[in-house]
């Protein structure tokens, strides 16, 4: 049998390990969380982005019959509010979105049941547009912000410091 102290230090060089090991958890703990969420807040609202990104280059392309389709339309069955021809007057060559090829993505916010994109042309007004989550339907946004909701903008912010 030891002395009193011999096993006193060993409880000691116990208690450090523990600490060591509790220290390095809750780093590691706090490093997933801290990634997790600016990867949740940075893929989020991917699917919505892609689905204006896919609206843009049809535009682009000039196939303006498959870009209606994506705001839930056909010429067969239009939109009772919006027909085909004031789309094309909308989006067409002649209109003031005629320049998708510089259009950009801005600020993005996600807005209860869809998400609201703001789409940058260059010499031209910002165009707020709406995508519904669940059906991926596109539409003009019927606001410019959420409302009643304070987003911080971390992404805009992100952008910023690091291009586009």
């Amino acid at each position: 049998m030891g002395s009193y102290l011999e096993a006193y230090g060993s409880q000691e060089e116990l208690r450090a390990k523990r600490s060591h090991r509790i220290r390095l958890g809750a780093g590691i703990g706090a490093i997933v969380l801290v990634v997790g969420a600016i990867l949740y807040g940075s893929f989020r609202n991917y699917t919505q982005e892609h689905q204006v990104k896919a609206f843009l280059r049809l535009l682009q392309a000039g196939q303006y019959q498959d870009a209606y389709l994506m705001w839930g339309c056909s010429e067969a069955t239009p939109c009772p509010n919006y027909p085909f021809p004031q789309f094309r007057q909308d989006w067409g060559p002649g209109s003031t979105h005629a320049n998708v090829e510089a259009a950009q993505l801005g600020d993005v916010q996600a807005c209860g049941s869809g998400v609201l994109i703001h789409v940058n042309i260059p010499g031209q007004q910002s165009t707020a547009l709406w995508v519904e989550r669940g059906t991926g339907v596109i539409g003009f946004a019927p606001f410019d912000d959420c409302p009643g909701v304070r987003h911080l903008r971390i992404g805009a912010f992100l952008k910023s410091l690091f291009g586009k």
